[in-house]
């Protein structure tokens, strides 16, 4: 049987999830395991990327949903609020507060309340918080490249399309993840 692109399923090498097909293919000989080939090795390569803990994240002191709060207060240049950074880092709000909690004690973000609703907290970088994602951000994106450097840059752009495709197919589908 052969998957979409033309080749056998199975047969793209040696990593794990090759094997993992192999066996199913030799329970389910009939089933097409082409789906779980590239959802189990975006999956995987998820969790080797989420193991790895950014090296220069993890020198900051900082976990990556650490950094994408900061990130994304810094990008968007204005205050945010916890349910906005919720929205912006794909977060819960419990997991926003925790965070929220850490930077803060940290003197890294700053929260103040709404003048109107006091049920409405703002919260903001500050300069030490600002000076620190632009001092980790060029090296975050070194090492990024340097993960990535097993792909030629031409790979890397094909790539970045195709997962760009799959996720904006999955964000405008509503019910999608639940088929």
């Amino acid at each position: 049987m052969t998957a979409a692109n033309g080749r056998r399923q199975g047969e793209t090498g040696g990593d794990t999830v090759s094997a993992v097909v192999r066996q199913w293919q030799a329970v389910h000989p009939g089933l097409d395991t082409g789906p779980m080939e590239i959802i189990g090795r975006i999956n995987r390569c998820a969790a080797l990327l989420q193991q790895a803990e950014d090296a220069p994240l993890r020198r900051a002191g900082l976990s990556r949903p650490e950094f994408d709060l900061l990130g994304a207060l810094r990008r968007t240049g204005h205050e945010l609020t916890p349910s906005e950074l919720a929205r912006e880092t794909f977060s819960s709000g419990a997991a926003v507060t925790k965070r929220l909690k850490a930077l803060t004690e940290r003197g890294l973000v700053e929260r103040r309340g709404d003048t109107r609703d006091r049920r409405v907290a703002h919260v903001r970088l500050t300069d030490a918080g600002r000076d620190l994602v632009d001092s980790i951000l060029p090296e975050q994106l070194a090492y990024e490249t340097a993960v990535l450097s097993a792909l030629d840059p031409r790979g890397q752009g094909e790539l970045a399309d195709l997962l760009g495709e799959l996720l904006g197919r999955l964000e405008g589908t509503p019910g999608m993840l639940r088929a």
